[in-house]
């Protein structure tokens, strides 16, 4: 009997399932959902943005408190000031969003990319030298350069950052080419890669079946694929599609009932 390989899964809902219009969670659902996402397997937990303010930092710290067995990261952007407030709350993993398509780094930010290269490496090294596990997210990566991702990569490894993970912010990719740049990015990059993606076009889950099959040792979802736009990649039917090819812990399986509780606490 061929062994799966095991997939991790990280959960997404309270930070970017938010920026669904209409979606707000108050600090009560959000711890509960942590847990409930911890209690049936969920491997990360992406727990918010410390960098919004005191209110924010308060949920994420009772999050790590009453967590069971799950990681808890939390998200900042390429600032030193977001990193600071992060550390604060003592999380297990802090990820760093780094703009990485020229679209992004030349007219969203109006910088270049020795700007970008600095300030990252600023960054990291801020955290790491406090201990931090640090992992990066490549925003934008869909439209971003490859040759400039696996660079980056390089850099980052040599920087002793954990993972790097490779998003497709506005929704662009078909499943060949997920595969494509992953499969690139983790034979060349020299570092894990995850999966980030959105659904735009109705691929998101497909996009991370792809990836995975590309070498991704991670993807990113969130319940009932919440999220801006078109929403993100949705857990329960990742779950569902993942189990018969990737070894996932059992509880995880028990879609039905995990969708069941989160809708309750949502609606209570």
């Amino acid at each position: 009997m061929i062994k799966k390989r095991r997939l991790l899964l990280t959960d997404t809902t309270l930070r970017d399932g938010e920026q669904r219009p209409g979606t707000v969670f108050d600090a009560q659902q959000k711890c509960r959902l942590a847990l409930l996402l911890d209690r049936d397997g969920i491997h990360q937990i992406d727990a918010g943005i410390p960098a919004i303010g005191t209110s924010e930092q308060t949920v994420i710290c009772r999050i790590i408190e009453n967590r069971v067995r799950a990681r808890i990261s939390v998200w900042n952007r390429l600032n030193p000031q977001d990193i600071l407030a992060s550390m604060a709350c003592q999380p297990d993993i802090i990820h760093i969003s780094v703009p990485s398509s020229y679209v992004h780094i030349y007219s969203k930010l109006n910088k270049n990319k020795t700007w970008l290269i600095s300030q990252m490496e600023q960054c990291v090294i801020l955290a790491r030298e406090r201990g931090f596990t640090v992992t990066i997210g490549f925003e934008d990566a869909s439209r971003a350069d490859m040759t400039f991702l696996i660079y980056l990569t390089q850099r980052l490894k040599a920087l002793g950052v954990s993972r790097v993970q490779f998003a497709d912010t506005v929704g662009i990719l078909t499943p060949g080419r997920a595969y494509d740049c992953v499969e690139a990015l983790t034979r060349l990059g020299g570092l894990p890669v995850s999966f980030h993606g959105h659904n735009d076009l109705g691929f998101a889950v497909a996009n991370a079946l792809a990836s995975a099959a590309a070498g991704a040792e991670a993807v990113e979802a969130t319940l009932f694929g919440l999220g801006e736009r078109a929403g993100n990649c949705d857990l329960a039917a990742l779950i569902q599609a993942a189990a018969p090819a990737y070894e996932l812990r059992p509880a995880l399986r028990d879609c039905a009932a995990l969708q069941r509780h989160a809708l309750e606490i949502i609606r209570s």
